[in-house]
């Protein structure tokens, strides 16, 4: 009778088997991951006129040097364009300011939850201790110095913050995170230092330092007040506001603080950064972090970043 017994494959010894060998990293990743070498070639460079030159170079109307350019970048980062409404692009501005395809970023309807205003990855995030928050372990700064204005400090003191960090292949434009209104914006000059976690672990007070916009709203229900601060870095120093009629960057000289009445619903587009940057998020007491979330999760627009305490329950 013919044998129809399945073949049976002996183990392999583990002592006869070699161990593979280990993947080396790529010479980018280690240059990447040289500390003191990241930190010179994006720090002690003259920033502010790197920042000006990007500024012009990405208004440049070019689609084969743009498309050359992109080429170019995406040998530095994941730049996934799958979503964008449109992937042919006249100017590198087009690219990174570009809008997604319609419900790629749906916003999460639930009543309580303040959802995030725009893709990041969370950085330093929790309690405020008084109206002192941090930018990395050991290096604390005070609102007050972030928002410029002492009675606006008092307003969080002992409240929550979240850090969201846009790398530059990300989705550069933000949201409203809840049904809300815009009552002002304070625009405050400053510097371009980088914002990646290797200068938040050098520079003090950094976010203090940088160009900055505060973005001061009250939630529709209740009254809540509720802080968006869109913080510029090396190469990106521009800020576009859509219910203000200007510009924010270096070379804006004033008024600084925008008076408005600007209504927005949840997931309504508030602006753009013009290359990637931060937004560093404040709610008063009576929120938590959404579940599962913490320092080093990625996160996107529209996703739940705060919960009321009234709706845990349901989150």
């Amino acid at each position: 009778m013919k044998n129809t017994a399945p073949a049976v494959t002996a183990a392999a010894d583990p002592a006869t088997v070699s161990a593979a060998p280990p993947v080396r990293p790529s010479w980018k990743q280690r240059l990447l991951l040289q500390e003191d070498l990241n930190f010179l070639l994006t720090n002690r460079v003259p920033r502010i006129a790197l920042t000006h030159a990007m500024g012009w170079f990405s208004q440049l109307k070019s689609p084969w040097l743009t498309r050359l350019s992109i080429a170019v970048w995406r040998w530095f980062t994941p730049l996934d364009l799958s979503e964008a409404e449109h992937t042919r692009f006249n100017s590198l501005h087009e690219c990174f300011t570009r809008r997604l395809k319609t419900g790629a970023r749906p916003f999460d309807a639930r009543d309580g939850v303040l959802c995030s205003p725009s893709d990041g990855i969370v950085g330093a995030c929790g309690r405020i201790e008084g109206t002192h928050v941090l930018q990395a372990k050991g290096f604390p700064y005070t609102l007050q110095d972030l928002l410029g204005s002492d009675e606006l400090a008092q307003r969080y003191a002992n409240g929550h913050y979240v850090t969201l960090r846009l790398t530059s292949a990300m989705y550069h434009r933000f949201h409203a995170p809840a049904d809300l209104t815009v009552d002002r914006v304070t625009y405050i000059s400053g510097d371009t230092w980088n914002v990646n976690p290797i200068a938040l672990r050098r520079v003090e007070r950094l976010f203090c330092k940088n160009e900055r916009a505060v973005i001061e709203a009250r939630l529709a229900h209740g009254q809540v007040p509720v802080a968006l601060v869109p913080v510029a870095a090396i190469l990106v120093a521009s800020i576009r506001l859509h219910f203000i009629d200007v510009l924010l960057h270096l070379r804006y000289r004033g008024p600084n603080v925008l008076t408005c009445q600007a209504d927005a619903q949840k997931g309504d587009e508030l602006g753009w950064f013009e290359h990637g940057s931060t937004i560093i998020m404040l709610v008063p007491s009576g929120f938590a972090l959404a579940p599962g979330l913490g320092q080093g999760s990625q996160v996107r627009a529209g996703q739940a970043l705060w919960v009321a305490a009234s709706a845990q329950g349901q989150a």
